[in-house]
């Protein structure tokens, strides 16, 4: 169980943080790939979230 947190948290904490990205800066003309929908956007942002955790796990 312990072994699965931290990356749950990264994973979660970037979700929230691709959302909250879309919401307050997003794309004003719709062309732009990942910030055009909420949910490219939060998917973009948990798989950053998950990644960036995994370079500090030895």
């Amino acid at each position: 169980m312990r072994r699965y947190t931290l990356p749950a948290l990264g994973i979660l904490i970037g979700a929230v943080v691709g959302f909250l990205y879309y919401y307050y800066i997003g794309c004003m003309t719709g062309t732009c790939p990942i910030t055009s929908r909420p949910l490219n956007s939060t998917l973009y942002g948990a798989l950053m979230g998950g990644l960036l955790v995994k370079l500090f796990k030895k």
